[in-house]
């Protein structure tokens, strides 16, 4: 489920902005000094909120920013066992862009392998970012209202951490660009794609059913899930269509607010005027649901 060939296109629409000044720090850091000029933009790369590699976060502080400043959290994908928030760079760039009042919080996670699941692990990092982020709002002079973007295996975690993990429900959107959304679906209980297969196996080779939905944001969702916003590709080898339009039908089933998009022809990423349509309505969500 990598997420380089959708990535890459990006560029064949738009063209991203300059990036400002920027700084490095640990999660650490943000308890120990008074609070940052909140007149002012900041930017900090690669704040280390936990001891392996990969527990990193890059943060955006718009200028002028308030107690209401809202935050977009992006999430890569590559299969829960590779990629990097450098992937999401390009999605940065736009928000930055088309969104300067937004904060922005790009996040690397563990990475599965045969020795650790993706799950309950690359939740836990997720959940360690948003909890960070509320300890050291005002340090930061920002609001706990939270959207999330994720691709591919991006998109799944944005999507379970929303429904099932955000107990003080501080998500007012959420974003899945090709993400798995049910692993108990006929269409990857009976795949005979091997390399699907593979990272399916992830999450054991055998695992029980109740198991598999407690991972799937189709089996967490509630009518208190916040508004979702999906896209799809109809040819797709790793996500089947059924991803996306079960979980429409099941938030539309829940009366929870949400858009469905499926490309017909796209695969696991697209360009041209389908991915111009994307930003188009994804931005209109935004400029609904977090702004």
């Amino acid at each position: 489920m990598n997420t380089i060939f959708f990535m890459k296109h990006i560029t064949y629409i738009f063209l991203v902005i300059a990036f400002w000044s920027c700084s490095n720090e640990t999660a650490d850091d943000a308890t120990t000094e008074n609070a940052l000029d909140a007149s002012k933009y900041y930017e900090a790369l690669n704040v280390t909120y936990g001891a392996d590699e990969d527990q990193k976060f890059d943060l955006y502080l718009p200028a002028n920013r308030s107690m209401n400043t809202k935050i977009m959290v992006l999430v890569h994908g590559g299969g829960w066992s590779s990629g990097d928030k450098s992937d999401m760079n390009l999605i940065k760039g736009l928000i930055q862009q088309d969104f300067p009042e937004i904060a922005i919080v790009n996040i690397n996670y563990r990475l599965a392998d045969e020795n650790n699941q993706p799950y309950p692990m690359q939740i836990d990092d997720i959940t360690s970012i948003i909890n960070y982020l509320k300890d050291n709002d005002e340090y930061y002079t920002i609001s706990n209202d939270l959207g999330f973007i994720g691709i591919s295996a991006g998109a799944h975690l944005s999507l379970l951490w929303s429904y099932g993990f955000d107990s003080n429900k501080n998500v007012d959107m959420v974003c899945s660009i090709v993400g798995p959304t049910n692993f108990t679906d006929p269409a990857y209980l009976n795949n005979a794609n091997p390399d699907l297969q593979e990272l399916l196996d992830l999450y054991g080779t055998n695992p029980e059913i109740s198991y598999l939905e407690e991972t799937s944001p189709y089996h967490r969702a509630t009518d208190l899930s916040p508004p979702t916003i999906l896209f799809y590709g109809g040819q797709d080898p790793l996500i089947p269509t059924t991803q996306g339009t079960d979980m429409r039908d099941k938030l539309e089933s829940l009366g929870v607010t949400h858009e469905f998009t499926l490309y017909p022809d796209a695969g696991h990423g697209w360009t041209g005027l389908e991915l111009l349509d994307t930003w188009t309505k994804l931005k209109a969500f935004i400029e609904i649901h977090l702004n």
